[in-house]
């Protein structure tokens, strides 16, 4: 009798203290989410044999499975944390190794929000929404151009060694990234920093950044290679119609001086129309002014992109997509900004399904 009243007690002590740790556990929250997005897709000169049909990961964003908390410190004071993996959902694996979208600590209060770890970059934060194409894989040229020619003119999407800053406003957002480079050679070499706002009353929107990516210091010339890019960008929505209309400056200077910048500016339109609740159609184009180029060296590429989305539920949608571009003076060119081009012209349609969790 004296053992069970024991134990009773020892039940009952317990069942106190998870009593009075709950308040504190439900000031805590973890979420897994994610998207798994898989189509089948036609491509013209995919390679040196021409067309193919294949099954490919991401069509409207990027397959991911992902962890993402926060706890309540108190004070308005909150420890958030953010865990992604990239997925190849067309071969089963990791897209470029585990938590190689995103892996950060932080804090978060009235002065705003500060990551430190691998993160999205304050650029790819504000640009995208002013995307029509949302940087799906197939196909936009938002975060960086076709990856054919010697340089894609694109921007910083995410980095590693990254301080982030945010702070929401009411309808004023602002943004800061320093990635440390955390080379021996200097503080600069190899860093990242960024800057970015937006501004948004009523049907409105303007966005703005600046951005600037150094290489590493060459003791021969006692310089680094540096880029700078520079977006601004506006967008109209009016009850079913969304317009967006962005440009982009490229600039990257050579520690060799003897050697020329290389430029480009690259512009893009869009028209998001919701036709039905279920049904929101997309059309887009891409182009990319090539500059500082010996003449007829430029190529100039264009690309076209239209998109049917239709809502199966919340979490699931099936969708078309059709893109074509073509470049200058027999340049070779791609639709994707991950594969090399074949010709001077390619062409492509994808039908999936993507379903958020």
């Amino acid at each position: 009798m004296q053992r069970t009243t024991v134990i009773a007690g020892a039940v009952l002590a317990a069942l106190s203290t998870l009593g009075t740790a709950t308040p504190a556990l439900a000031q805590s929250n973890v979420t897994i989410y994610g998207i798994i997005d898989t189509g089948v897709e036609y491509l013209s000169n995919a390679g040196p044999g021409g067309s193919a049909l294949r099954v490919s990961s991401g069509g409207m964003n990027n397959s991911r499975l992902g962890f993402r908390g926060s706890e309540d410190l108190g004070g308005g004071l909150k420890a958030v944390f953010n865990l992604e993996s990239g997925l190849l959902t067309d071969v089963g694996a990791y897209d470029g190794g585990l938590f190689r979208r995103q892996a950060n600590v932080g804090l978060e209060g009235a002065f705003g929000r500060v990551v430190i770890g691998r993160s999205f970059t304050t650029v790819y934060d504000f640009i995208v929404g002013f995307d029509p194409m949302a940087y799906a894989p197939y196909y936009s040229w938002a975060s960086s151009g076709s990856a054919s020619g010697a340089s894609t003119y694109s921007m910083a999407t995410s980095a590693d060694n990254i301080v982030k800053y945010s702070l929401d406003s009411g309808p004023l957002k602002f943004g800061a990234t320093y990635a440390f480079g955390e080379q021996t050679t200097g503080i600069a070499d190899g860093a990242r920093m960024q800057l970015a706002t937006a501004y948004t009353a009523g049907m409105f929107s303007l966005v703005a950044t600046a951005e600037q990516s150094n290489g590493n210091n060459v003791a021969a010339t006692d310089r680094h290679d540096k880029t700078n890019v520079v977006h601004l960008g506006g967008m109209v929505s009016s009850g079913d119609f969304k317009v967006q209309l962005v440009g982009r400056t490229y600039k990257t200077e050579s520690n060799n001086r003897a050697l020329p910048d290389v430029r480009a500016n690259t512009y893009w339109a869009g028209l998001t129309y919701k036709a039905t609740p279920a049904m929101t159609l997309v059309g887009a184009v891409y182009y990319t002014d090539v500059r500082n180029v010996a003449a007829g060296a430029d190529a100039d590429p264009k690309m076209y992109v239209a998109r049917a989305r239709y809502a199966l539920s919340k979490r699931t949608d099936v969708y078309l997509t059709g893109a074509y571009t073509r470049a200058k003076n027999g340049k070779l060119i791609s639709l994707s900004r991950n594969e090399a081009g074949f010709a001077d012209h390619q062409r492509a349609l994808m039908a999936g399904v993507q379903h958020r969790f």
